[in-house]
């Protein structure tokens, strides 16, 4: 009978296994539809037009002035800073929409080891929470990892605490990796400094809201 049970258990684990390993390496749903390269254009120079208004409404003392940004927006504007789209809004390359993922102490180890390459990236946003996917190198695979959660700011930097993480299609609890998502967010503190000019961020109805000081 033992030499049944250990068997079982056996067959059980690597069934286990191999579903994981099925689950972490398949792409999974977008967070957001892809945008045909004329809009996304577009939707860079809308975001530094609010951006603008906000230096603007700061520049005639009015202090507490909000702009609101869409997804489409905000994903523009990280392709612009990214290099995937010119200053001039010309896209320098196509940005799909998923996100990235692999193995649990896989996305540990990468979160706290050195910069990841992001090929591919996307963000959208529902009610107050921030979706973001990205596809990253883990452990020699490409992987899609998805992140949910609240963005924020406190003392002029940007905060961002999770709510939801996927690799791939496999979901992973918040607190096996938030540690070493902090101590990475730590670590790149001054890329989470926010300009001058503006007083914080959040995320509400489903947008990203952007006030001066």
């Amino acid at each position: 009978m033992k030499i049944k049970i250990d068997r079982i258990i056996s067959v059980a684990t690597l069934t286990t296994s191999v579903v994981a390993l099925v689950l972490v390496l398949k792409r999974p749903e977008p967070v957001a539809p892809a945008l045909p390269a004329p809009a996304v254009a577009a939707n860079a120079q809308s975001f530094q037009n609010k951006i603008e208004q906000l230096e603007q409404a700061r520049a005639q003392g009015q202090s507490g002035a909000e702009v609101r940004l869409n997804a489409q927006e905000v994903a523009a504007a990280i392709a612009q800073a990214s290099g995937a789209l010119d200053p001039a809004g010309t896209p320098a390359l196509t940005a799909s929409s998923s996100s990235a993922a692999s193995g649990k102490d896989s996305l540990a180890g990468d979160l706290g080891a050195g910069e990841p390459t992001v090929k591919d990236y996307q963000v959208n946003f529902e009610g107050d929470v921030a979706k973001g996917q990205f596809l990253t190198h883990i452990a020699g695979k490409d992987v899609w990892v998805t992140l949910e959660g609240h963005l924020g700011s406190k003392e002029g930097y940007a905060t961002f605490d999770p709510t939801k993480i996927k690799i791939g299609d496999l979901e992973v609890p918040v607190s096996l990796v938030n540690d070493q998502l902090q101590k990475r967010l730590a670590e790149q503190r001054d890329r989470l400094k926010l300009p001058e000019n503006v007083g914080g961020i959040r995320v509400e109805n489903g947008e990203v809201v952007v006030s001066n000081k």
